[in-house]
Formats: structure tokens, C-alpha cells, sequence
């Protein structure tokens, strides 16, 4: 089980060793930051009014794991820059108990019945995590970006509540 908590000054330094190189920041954070991350620039994204970034705990160990982000730009309900730091943890589930977690904060609030997020297309594990959680590929919505001379398609998949299904086995 995961907890997720304020993202502060302290989570810097780990979560900056989690990012190697651009196409990771890229996949991971989209064109917010560039590489490599600054302390400086993580102090304007923590700054922000209309995201708010949150570190994934380990429930039993303490451990912090990962990120992500509630975020409420243009008025759109959506989970952004989801991260398990450490490869050790994924493929196990986890990515799907944040996704839920993420999702449960924002349908606290009745008056949201859609959630969003976007996805790298060759990202198959997390188009895969965030379908059997209920999300659908939004046909109206893509785009493709160019990382490094190479082109990616980015799929944005909606959640409306009443697909959402609480499982991620």
C-alpha cells in the first residue's frame, strides 16, 4: 500500500536522482521542466497554484518511491507526471494503486465526473495499468512531440466516473 503526501524542498535531491537523462524527464514530466532538473526549477513547479505534486510512500516501510501530480490547469482534472523512482519497485502493482489514489482525491469532490491524463503510446504497461483502472483512449485528443530527433505520439485517456473501477491487478 502507498500514502501520498506533500512533495516539499526535502524530496529534491531524490527525486532529481531519479531523472538520467531527457527522454526520461521527457516521458515522465512532458516539456514542464528541462534537463537537467534544478533545484531552481523545482521550486517554481512546487510554487505553482494549479498543480499539486505529491510523493508516493511505501505505508510500511516510510520509504518515498515515487511522484506524481493533481494538477488543474485550464480548469481539466488531471493526473500528471506519475513516477516510481526506483525500478526495483515497479511491475508491481504500485503504479496502479497511485493512479487510484490520485483518482479517489479528485471524485472526493461530487461536482468532478472526469479525470484526464496523458501517455506516451509506446508506454504499453501504463496504457495497460490505467485501462483496467477504467480510462479510455480519448480518439479526439493526441499530439506528437519530438524528443532527440525522435517522434512520439501522446495519447490522452479519460476516466469518467462512472467507469471508474477501484482495481489495478
Amino acid at each position: 500500500m502507498i500514502q501520498l503526501n506533500s512533495f516539499t524542498e526535502k524530496d529534491f535531491a531524490l527525486f532529481k536522482s531519479w531523472i538520467r537523462n531527457e527522454r526520461e524527464l521527457m516521458q515522465f514530466a512532458g516539456p514542464i521542466f528541462t534537463f537537467p532538473l534544478t533545484d531552481e526549477q523545482l521550486y517554481r513547479y512546487i510554487s505553482s497554484l494549479d498543480k499539486k505534486p505529491l510523493k508516493v510512500v511505501l505505508s510500511s516501510t516510510g520509504e518515498v518511491i515515487g511522484h506524481c501530480e493533481l494538477n488543474f490547469e485550464n480548469s481539466i482534472n488531471r493526473l500528471s507526471r506519475v513516477l516510481i523512482g526506483d525500478a526495483k519497485h515497479r511491475g508491481k502493482g504500485i503504479g496502479g494503486q497511485i493512479i487510484i489514489a490520485m483518482t479517489d482525491l479528485f471524485f472526493e469532490n461530487k461536482k468532478i465526473n472526469e479525470v484526464d491524463l496523458n501517455v506516451i503510446s509506446w508506454n504499453i504497461s501504463a496504457i495497460k495499468c490505467y485501462q483496467k483502472i477504467g480510462f479510455k483512449i480519448n480518439q479526439d485528443s493526441s499530439e506528437e512531440v519530438f524528443v532527440n530527433g525522435e517522434k512520439w505520439l501522446v495519447l490522452n485517456m479519460i476516466l469518467k466516473r462512472d467507469d471508474y473501477q477501484k482495481k489495478a491487478e
